[in-house]
């Protein structure tokens, strides 16, 4: 006797339909229970889900609900991360406003997503793309403004020709985008900065209270947050009234100092090349350097390279030429 096919849309659409009508997945505020809040990295609207998703959203899923059955008042909201380029692209390959693509994949998403049973608070449902929520990130940025913690300056960026958007160092995969798989270069723009040193110190000293964290993530922020305290030493270079400096944590190493070293970014390279015998070798180099990706760039198993500019600067402890 053949075995009867689950009916999983008549079954699993009743019960997605109970849980909306009792609020399952609802937050309530005013509940005694212990909080505990299940925040899943919002998803690109640029299309429709796909398994990649499932894998991600499934897993968060089930670690909400299963708080959720120990008794916690648990809030897993969802949103969309639908105002940037990716969205503003995939609209241009489609040939329609990007708001009409955006909404409609949204609804599709959603849609996707109560299909497969996910337990989500939809009331505090966020789309970045829409005044409501964008007007408090302006609202933050203006703030930052006005204290002095949002400046403009020019900086070295990775970035995506197809794209056409600045990419974090985590999202360029072996120099490639990891959206688009395109090659990533390097471009100096102009563009804002936060302050974020201004609270260094109290970053550092606020980890040592995420004591459930998992030490290699305490470490990577530690990295991230990069403060250190030292001195910066001129390094005059010779024929030139101009000086580089170096800032070190272990001055007693300069005496031993042999050569010093100018990342291809360094404003004064270009000048050093146009003076240099070896103009075309350098900056050929420096050309393929800056197209690598700053990761790997600064990666300790990587043998690093260089190429010698023919000028010396002098060491300010001992005036050796180095």
């Amino acid at each position: 006797m053949a075995e009867k096919a689950y009916p999983f849309k008549k079954i699993e659409a009743k019960w997605q339909k109970f849980w909306r009508k009792i609020g399952l997945f609802t937050m309530d505020p005013q509940s005694a229970r212990p909080k505990y809040y299940c925040l899943m990295m919002f998803p690109y609207p640029s299309s429709a889900l796909h398994v990649g998703h499932g894998r991600n959203y499934i897993i968060g899923d089930v670690v909400a609900r299963f708080i959720m059955m120990r008794g916690f008042n648990v809030l897993a909201p969802m949103g969309w991360d639908a105002f940037g380029l990716p969205a503003e692209n995939a609209a241009i390959k489609d040939g329609i406003h990007p708001r009409i693509s955006s909404l409609r994949n949204i609804a599709r998403m959603k849609e996707q997503l109560d299909s497969w049973g996910a337990g989500y608070d939809w009331s505090r449902e966020i789309t970045s793309c829409l005044p409501d929520y964008y007007k408090w990130t302006q609202w933050i940025f203006l703030k930052l403004y006005e204290k002095g913690l949002a400046y403009k300056k020019k900086a070295a960026v990775n970035w995506c020709p197809s794209c056409q958007t600045i990419l974090a160092n985590e999202q360029v995969i072996e120099g490639r985008c990891w959206r688009c798989e395109d090659q990533v270069t390097e471009k100096v723009l102009e563009q804002w900065f936060f302050k974020i040193t201004a609270y260094a110190q109290r970053l550092l000293d606020d980890l040592t209270k995420l004591k459930e964290w998992p030490q290699r993530v305490r470490a990577m922020q530690q990295n991230w947050i990069g403060r250190s305290v030292g001195v910066k030493i001129d390094f005059p270079v010779v024929g030139d009234d101009e000086a580089l400096s170096c800032f070190t944590t272990r001055v007693d190493t300069i005496y031993g100092a042999t050569y010093m070293v100018l990342a291809p970014e360094h404003p004064y390279i270009e000048e050093l090349a146009q003076a240099a015998a070896n103009k075309d070798g350098i900056l050929s180099f420096i050309e393929r350097v800056r197209k690598q990706n700053m990761l790997a760039r600064a990666d300790v198993e990587v043998e690093k390279e260089g190429i010698f500019t023919g000028r010396f600067v002098v060491n300010p402890v001992n005036n050796r030429q180095i």
